[in-house]
């Protein structure tokens, strides 16, 4: 499998293209929609030195994103989506892996991050990673379930 995974811009013409199709599939899985707006992660929260993003390119095509935001003590995992026509391939573990990867170099031992009941199939993937289900940890207004995983020295 051709997995290749690098950061980019969140302008990007397929960084843009992947976090809106992520953002449409939200706001139809979601009981009550998804706005993105509502979470204060912009472009600029996705951009050196708050954060980053990546995107994982199979054989080609942009196929997932995943953003790190730094916080104090914690790098967070948001905006994670891979297409749902390669899901189940070990992208999103490899993209996971590359975000678990970019935190440790940027000198943090845990990664954590929140996800929604409506999104079985990732809290699945992040328990098999190695996260620990925690007590909730900020006020994402779309989280049902929060996570942590400690990084190996």
């Amino acid at each position: 499998m051709g997995v290749e995974v690098a950061r980019v811009d969140p302008a990007d013409d397929d960084a843009r293209r992947c976090l809106s199709t992520y953002y449409a599939e939200l706001a139809v899985r979601f009981d009550a929609g998804f706005d993105p707006t509502r979470q204060g992660v912009d472009d600029d929260a996705m951009r050196p030195p708050l954060g980053l993003l990546l995107l994982a390119r199979l054989d080609g095509p942009a196929v997932a994103c995943g953003a790190l935001l730094f916080k104090a003590g914690l790098a967070k995992v948001k905006r994670m989506w891979v297409d749902p026509t390669v899901r189940g391939r070990g992208v999103g573990r490899t993209l996971l892996n590359a975000l678990e990867a970019e935190a440790a170099a940027a000198g943090y031992d845990r990664v954590g991050l929140e996800t929604n009941s409506a999104l079985p199939e990732a809290i699945s993937m992040y328990l098999n990673s190695g996260y620990v289900e925690v007590e909730p940890f900020d006020d994402e207004p779309y989280a049902e379930r929060w996570f942590v995983k400690r990084l190996s020295a």
